[in-house]
């Protein structure tokens, strides 16, 4: 599969278009559009490649990471999937909107599928297996593409770090044995695509990554 990045709001949230180039089906991981601009640059993409969206995903619900789903759902008319015990959070979203001083137009939302540790998601002849990472949040997820070599890790792991732990639901040692035993079992070739941020690879984090040496 192919995948590719965007960076959208004040937050510089990654949103993630994986996709099947032969079946063109794709997925939308962690839609952060804040506005029309945003929006159609994503829609572009989508239209230029004559992909077909079959699931929006969140590995995690904050604010950044979903407040584009409704968006997203309305527009391509597919469910939503997210880790149950991330529904909390997404009953809260114009609570952790207003929080930050967003405007009024961001809505709470819900999860159409429940998410667990070892499903795996079809994208056309792809797969992206579940790997449950909590201690960012309690249900926070990583999305793993075994034949292609690369997982999108939301904001559990990143480039010299690892996702902040004073957020509700956070727990530091929970997040670091979370990513020791659900990450750093991955090949150490295993390219990581985060939350925020640039991409790394499992053997580099293992190797110089202070939160986690």
């Amino acid at each position: 599969m192919k995948i590719a990045k965007f960076e959208f709001s004040l937050f510089g949230i990654n949103t993630y278009v994986v996709y099947d180039p032969v079946t063109r089906d794709c997925v939308i991981i962690d839609p952060g559009m804040f506005d029309s601009d945003e929006e159609e640059a994503l829609e572009n993409f989508i239209d230029r490649y004559d992909l077909k969206v079959t699931n929006i995903i969140d590995t995690h619900l904050h604010i950044d990471h979903a407040i584009g789903v409704e968006y997203a759902k309305k527009k391509y008319n597919v469910p939503f999937l997210a880790h149950k015990d991330d529904e909390f959070l997404g009953t809260r979203l114009r609570q952790q909107a207003m929080q930050f001083g967003l405007n009024n137009k961001v809505d709470d939302i819900s999860i159409d599928t429940y998410l667990e540790a070892g499903d795996v998601i079809k994208v056309g002849t792809g797969e992206l297996k579940v790997i449950h990472v909590p201690g960012h949040s309690p249900g926070s997820i990583a999305l793993y593409d075994e034949k292609d070599g690369f997982v999108i890790t939301g904001d559990a792991l990143f480039s010299n770090s690892i996702g902040r732990t004073d957020l509700p639901g956070g727990d530091m040692r929970t997040l670091v044995e979370a990513i020791k035993k659900g990450l750093f079992t991955l090949p150490d070739s295993t390219v990581v695509y985060p939350g925020h941020g640039p991409a790394t690879t499992i053997g580099r984090e293992k190797n110089t990554n202070p939160y986690l040496m």
